[in-house]
């Protein structure tokens, strides 16, 4: 089986890569901006649309609030930037805000933040690629009829393209990056000279028509409500700007200064480009409406269900290039492309933060490792997922998805900067250089100021957007967080159960006769069974096999393993692809390659659990290496088992079920209790 699905898989995703080739993935600034930064400069492509869709509710009238709306998102995001330039310099191991708040906060607040940032990535890949349709069928009506299957597609093709490893998929997203930035801008400064030099009238494709309002004449706290909610919306401008300082480690040396470099060119970016399309959409006269079929009016009539409302974007840039032109086709083509690849924020930063939730025993271990072409596959797959699932229910719709968005990704903003607030302060207990400390008062200030004004903003996302779907978000939250909770709990108790016992050597691990093969992972009670057990069957030869996949841990079991002075030799490969399974099948064929004749005895200790959930979490790499060595000639297989407290209670559950039959009952049928066999002669 694993050589039918190796030709597939590598054709898919390339061939493997060795562990020392991690270095060569790093990513210098130019291609780091397109990487980590495609998110908050692809939502102008949606967030000026949203601003505009909000005020619509009270007419055209209200469009005249948006220039303060966008000056309140600028002032965000340059306060964001600075903050979030602090936390680089000060953590970068590449945790980001889950870092800094458990760090400072503690385990609790480090979860909270952690579960905002998996919804938020999740929603990123889903309002992405949904508004990423949707302007592309803004030039292909083919593409906005069949949205939902045209957004799955793209999202497969992304994880395919992110499966090839982070070097690779960042060379491919530069380029379509790179040129919608120089369309967008080219577009701004275009119109802006046939505005006002050359003194031409601009026309946006819905600029004759009119909005019904739903609700005339607002004053007073509706007013300001309704501006709070377009504030809100146009706040999605900076989703994303986290995820530069979730991949720190991912940047060439210094990685700090770089990380630093491309945050501050990215807002610069960003805001820019954000309050040009706010100005052209007004100088073009663009309408927007929640709901365009009834709201929309076309010479006195509403539009109706067949009309297609097109974005800001794609309106604006009909106005300055007009319809049909070939810069228009390609601002389009550009907008739609890297709306799609603004995704890969999420899926550099999901599987990066899923990784080390796994180290902290958050998540499943097998998140926690590199695939073949050293990026994090279970990650990228996982996230691919549940993207998918979330773009199904809502139909591609990035206005219904919009409302689940943000909310998370402003908890963590809140969070990790009053982290960084606690962080200064211990710093500055014990630093007496005046220089030092004028460097650090000014970045706690900074840090205070973004954690203050983040927490307002998400005051306000959460009073204005609940109703409209932000329950779903903080419903996620509240899953991923029960979720991870009770996986650590689960791996604490496993591990304080297995714990390996301070006793003797000679007590431990008997002198033996007998040949055989006991794999190791860790130093534990499973592991010294199956080394016990091993010496019972009076082999001519003993060793402990190890695989090496982390050197920290190799050498750690190394320490370990002289230090309890174990008199069996171990023996440790390294497995440069960090694989498992066949660095051990290759090492068993050739010690039957040397002795034929010989019979080789492989001892594998294995959780016994209780509960179906628990098997995802233990014993996969178990069953893969009894599945390929059952099939290997003169191996005989041993699961030396070790019965984890679970087991027990599932155990006695069953007893006390009335219907609870043996193992094996299923196969002979059930004993029918109080039956006798009848005596048989002869």
């Amino acid at each position: 089986m694993s050589k039918l699905t190796d030709l597939p898989k590598r054709i898919l995703i390339g061939r493997a890569l060795r562990s020392d080739k991690l270095g060569e993935t790093l990513l210098p600034k130019r291609i780091a901006l397109p990487v980590f930064a495609s998110d908050p400069l692809s939502s102008v492509a949606y967030a000026p649309g949203e601003v505009l869709l909000v005020l619509s509710v009270a007419g055209v009238s209200a469009y005249h609030f948006s220039p303060w709306i966008a000056v309140a998102v600028v002032v965000l995001m340059f306060t964001v930037v600075a903050s979030y330039r602090q936390n680089v310099r000060a953590y970068p191991s590449g945790g980001g805000d889950y870092e800094v708040a458990t760090t400072n906060l503690g385990p609790k607040a480090g979860l909270t933040v952690a579960s905002a940032l998996l919804v938020d990535y999740v929603l990123t890949v889903a309002v992405s690629i949904s508004s990423g349709v949707e302007n592309l069928g803004s030039a292909i009506p083919f593409v906005v009829e069949h949205k939902t299957f045209c957004a799955i597609g793209a999202i497969v093709l992304l994880t395919l393209m992110n499966l090839r490893g982070v070097k690779e998929s960042g060379k491919l997203f530069a380029i379509p990056t790179y040129l919608f930035v120089a369309g967008v801008f080219l577009m701004i400064l275009w119109g802006a000279f046939r505005g006002l030099i050359l003194g031409d009238t601009m026309h946006a494709p819905t600029s004759d028509f009119e909005i019904k309002p739903e609700h005339e004449g607002l004053a007073g706290f509706a007013l300001v409500f309704l501006l709070l909610r377009a504030f809100s919306s146009g706040c999605a401008a900076l989703t994303g700007v986290e995820a530069i300082s979730n991949g720190v480690p991912a940047f060439r040396k210094p990685k700090s200064r770089n990380a630093a470099t491309t945050l501050a060119l990215m807002g610069l970016l960003a805001v820019t480009m954000f309050c040009g399309i706010i100005g052209l959409a007004l100088a073009t006269d663009v309408k927007m409406a929640e709901n365009p079929a009834a709201d929309l009016i076309r010479d006195g009539v509403p539009v109706g269900a067949d009309f297609t409302q097109d974005p800001v974007i794609a309106q604006v840039a009909e106005a300055v290039f007009g319809h049909g032109s070939f810069l228009f086709m390609a601002l389009a083509a550009a907008t739609a492309l890297v709306l799609f690849l603004a995704a890969n924020t999420a899926y550099n930063g999901f599987p990066l933060l899923g990784s080390i939730l796994a180290q902290d025993r958050y998540l499943p271990r097998q998140l926690h490792t590199r695939g073949d072409r050293l990026a994090f596959s279970n990650g990228i797959v996982l996230l691919a997922g549940a993207a998918i699932l979330l773009v199904w229910i809502y139909g591609a719709d990035s206005t219904h998805l919009i409302q689940l968005y943000i909310v998370g990704v402003f908890v963590s903003f809140t969070l990790s900067q009053t982290g960084m607030v606690r962080h200064w302060n211990r710093l500055l207990v014990d630093v007496r250089d005046p220089a030092r400390r004028r460097h650090m008062i000014r970045s706690r200030a900074i840090n205070a100021f973004g954690a203050f004004f983040c927490g307002v903003v998400l005051v306000i996302v959460l009073a204005t957007k609940f109703t409209h779907g932000a329950w779903v978000a903080l419903l996620g939250m509240v899953i991923f967080y029960g979720t991870m909770t009770a996986i650590r709990k689960h791996y604490d108790r496993v591990a304080a159960e297995i714990a390996a016992d301070e006793t003797p050597a000679d007590e431990s691990v008997r002198p033996s006769r007998v040949h055989a093969i006991v794999l190791v992972s860790k130093l534990h009670r499973p592991t010294l069974r199956a080394l016990a057990y091993a010496q019972l069957v009076r082999a001519d030869q003993l060793e402990a096999l190890s695989i090496s996949v982390d050197p920290d841990e190799t050498k750690a079991l190394r320490e370990d393993w002289e230090r309890r002075a174990i008199n069996v030799p171990l023996k440790i490969l390294d497995s440069p692809y960090r694989e498992v399974t066949r660095p051990v099948i290759e090492y068993v064929k050739g010690l039957r390659r040397q002795s034929p004749r010989d019979v080789i005895s492989v001892y594998i200790p294995e959780y016994v659990v209780g509960h179906w959930y628990e098997h995802l979490l233990h014993n996969q790499s178990a069953l893969r290496l009894k599945g390929r060595l059952l099939f290997t000639p003169g191996v005989m297989v041993t699961s030396v088992p070790y019965q984890l407290q679970s087991s027990e209670a599932a155990k006695k559950r069953a007893r006390k079920r009335a219907d609870w039959n043996a193992p094996g009952s299923v196969r002979r049928g059930p004993v029918e209790r109080g039956h006798k066999e009848p005596n048989r002669k002869g």
